[in-house]
């Protein structure tokens, strides 16, 4: 990352928390914003050109990394390179904040990359001490409970100081994510070559046997890991009333991709975080056949977006809510992807235009619908 320095920004759209300022400025001091205002700048400013200046967005679920570890069927990149190059598509994209998603469980023939989290997590440890990331790296475990070994895994990373969200996932054919199993044999045959029925029949019939002998247990022993530790959880793809009841119960503070309308209304109901992926938003619809994105910001239960698989798609559909959902206005949108994130995970530093506040900024240019991020500073320094 760059030296921090004393930066005024003018000439600029500030998308502040609450409000768009259509002319204004902003000013940098000792890696915060110092200052605001509307019209000219005080003195000398780099101009942004009428361009969009917001805060760096904050990423809660993205499984990105795992792509440039493992860019092709049982090809293994070197980590610490893989983290690098997928900070940068990161920090381009206009993140500036993240929380890597890795997958802490072990099944074998099914996904390579299975069961690297500890490597994972150590690459990013040392990216990061070497200063070679642009953007600032946290940890999200994301833990499938019905795996033998979860809870031990989950026990060798969950004392790291980076962790900061713990999920709750349960991807055994025939419910949540997957209630129609041939979307999920569909989702099998398209992974690098693909699987054959005859192994999916294996697979999918370990994973029954599995759910019916650790999942009660695992979940159990995961919810009292995440509390010691006072990591904050997350629920994923709740379907049901009973979903949302355990979710309820668990303390779960943010719920990751509801499958149905029915589960969105219990989980607003109960003041937990409705997470839905950007993708969704962008497409017009989910690819595995659930509800729209856009379906509950109408009825205004959305609170974040991730990019999920596409770390563009994030600026992308923040820029888009307010076309789709007349309700919603650019700063609202924008808060799905900066100060509710944040405060989700309790990084209550950054994700606003605030005075005191991290200055994590992104100057964005929008041409024929797309937004293009022309520059990032990270604590004030400039990364992009």
């Amino acid at each position: 990352m760059t030296a921090k320095q004393d930066t005024i920004i003018g000439n600029a759209r500030l998308v502040l928390a609450d409000r768009v300022i259509e002319q204004g400025w902003v000013a940098i001091a000792d890696g915060k914003v110092a200052e605001f205002g509307e019209g000219r700048a005080p003195g000398a400013s780099e101009d942004a050109g009428g361009d969009l200046i917001m805060p760096g967005m904050i990423e809660l679920h993205t499984d990105h990394l795992e792509m440039h570890y493992v860019p092709r069927p049982k090809v293994y990149w070197n980590p610490v390179a893989a983290v690098i190059s997928y900070d940068g598509q990161l920090a381009t994209s206009g993140i500036t904040t993240v929380l890597d998603s890795l997958r802490v469980w072990r099944e074998d023939g099914a996904e390579g990359v299975d069961g690297r989290a500890g490597l994972l997590a150590e690459a990013i440890a040392e990216a990061r001490e070497d200063n070679l990331l642009r953007a600032d790296h946290f940890l999200h475990l994301r833990c499938e409970i019905p795996m033998p070994d979860v809870v031990a895994e989950a026990k060798e990373l969950v004392g790291r100081p980076d962790v900061r969200l713990m999920s709750l996932m349960d991807h055994t054919p025939g419910q949540r994510q997957f209630r129609d199993e041939v979307k999920l044999r569909d989702y099998y045959r398209g992974k690098g070559g693909g699987m054959t029925d005859a192994q999916l029949d294996v697979l999918f019939a370990r994973r029954f046997a599995y759910q019916k002998e650790y999942a009660a247990t695992n979940m159990r022993a995961i919810v009292a890991l995440a509390h010691q530790y006072r990591i904050p959880l997350a629920s994923h793809d709740d379907t049901t009333d009973e979903n949302v009841a355990d979710a309820v119960t668990d303390k779960v503070s943010v719920a990751e991709f509801p499958t149905t309308m029915e589960a969105a209304r219990g989980l607003h109901a109960a003041d937990i975080d409705i997470l839905m992926g950007a993708p969704n938003v962008v497409r017009g619809g989910s690819h595995s056949g659930n509800i729209a994105a856009v379906d509950l910001a109408q009825e205004g239960m959305l609170d974040i977006l991730s990019s999920d698989y596409i770390p563009s798609s994030l600026l992308m559909a923040a820029l888009q809510l307010p076309q789709r959902v007349p309700a919603i206005d650019l700063a609202s949108a924008v808060r799905t992807v900066t100060k509710t994130p944040a405060e989700a995970v309790g990084l209550t530093d950054r994700g606003e235009i605030a005075v005191g506040k991290r200055a994590d900024l992104i100057r964005v240019h929008v041409a024929r619908d797309v937004p293009v991020v022309r520059s990032v500073w990270r604590e004030g320094g400039r990364v992009a």
